[in-house]
């Protein structure tokens, strides 16, 4: 569980560095050039997945169970997580109309993708791999809302065709992860 836990330290933190401490960011940005602040973000965060990853598996194979969710969560979750891939899709194609009038799509798929977890899991490992995210995406949300109304963000209209898009990229995308690539990758069907 140790990893786990490091891992999350290291990925959420690195990823919370602009809700904590914008001027920072900003100064190192600064004084270290962007390449190699983005260098220094990517290698800590890919350490953090890492250790994430790994540090879930391992608390996986001994689970500490705090409570058996009802079956009926398990298709709460895929309507859910559908409801993510969909946002994760908007935060990508351009001019869509979901982007336009949510403004975070990709926080709000995170908040989604964890909340629909944590209804179809029970495990101490699940609960603090997506009670970890749940919890960044609640206070990213907030700081990228509020950073966009102190600098007056808008964001560009969305057409019919940018949101048609959108939609089919991101029920395509649930598809392919819903009915393979999360038994290939993870070892669970969450359909079946």
């Amino acid at each position: 569980m140790a990893y786990l836990i490091l891992g999350l330290v290291l990925f959420l933190g690195v990823h919370s560095v602009r809700i904590v401490a914008e001027g920072w960011r900003t100064q190192a940005q600064a004084r270290w050039g962007e390449g190699a602040y983005k260098g220094i973000y990517t290698v800590i965060s890919l350490v953090g997945l890492g250790l994430i990853v790994w540090g879930f598996g391992v608390a996986r194979e001994t689970p500490t169970m705090l409570w058996m969710p009802p079956r009926g969560m398990r298709h709460a979750a895929a309507l859910l997580t559908l409801i993510a891939f969909v946002l994760l899709a908007a935060a990508y194609v351009p001019r869509n109309a979901i982007k336009a009038r949510l403004h975070h799509p990709m926080v709000l798929a995170v908040k989604t993708w964890a909340l629909a977890h944590l209804l179809a899991n029970g495990s101490v490992a699940h609960v603090i791999l997506f009670g970890a995210f749940l919890a960044w995406g609640v206070a990213n949300f907030i700081a990228a809302r509020k950073r966009d109304r102190a600098l007056g963000t808008t964001y560009p209209a969305g057409t019919v065709m940018g949101t048609v898009t959108t939609v089919v990229v991101g029920v395509a995308a649930w598809a392919a992860v819903a009915f393979w690539l999360h038994g290939m990758l993870i070892g669970i069907r969450p359909l079946g």
